[in-house]
């Protein structure tokens, strides 16, 4: 809702793109199912922190894809990242307890950028990731792509 989710979601989609016969989709949790996790090799989910919770429409895909993906996507990787305005840590603890269940790889700990959005003006305002950030989010997609492509995971 306030964009800075998707600026780290691109940063990692567009490092991914460099990495040979790597095939990369971005798409928003509202968009996604099962089929979509199930025809991937390898995942990044990204997601605010509302409330020091993941927020509500990735909670959503998560209830409609959980059961679906179970046992189908065992041993695939994946990579967190987390847009925060103070911590961030409970909502990638629930998000790394979701991939647990599902049986997937952690290939890098997860990633949070705090915005240090601490007043209702601040919260609600559109954010802008730093370039630092951006580079670590890069670096993440970007090490998705080359594991996959060399066959590493």
């Amino acid at each position: 809702m306030t964009d800075g989710t998707r600026q780290m979601a691109q940063a990692a989609y567009e490092a991914a793109q460099d990495a040979e016969g790597v095939h990369t989709r971005l798409l928003r949790a509202e968009d996604a199912g099962p089929d979509d996790l199930l025809n991937a090799s390898g995942y990044i989910f990204a997601t605010p922190e509302n409330l020091a919770a993941i927020a509500g429409v990735f909670k959503a895909f998560i209830d409609r894809t959980y059961y679906p993906v179970l046992g189908k996507a065992n041993g695939r990787p994946y990579a967190a990242m987390i847009c925060a305005g103070s911590d961030g840590e409970n909502a990638l603890r629930q998000l790394d307890r979701v991939a647990k269940g599902w049986r997937l790889k952690m290939i890098a700990p997860g990633t949070i950028v705090c915005t240090h959005a601490q007043t209702p003006e601040r919260i609600y305002a559109t954010k802008k990731i730093g370039p630092e950030d951006l580079a670590r989010c890069a670096e993440i997609g970007q090490a998705m792509a080359e594991g996959l492509s060399l066959g590493v995971f």
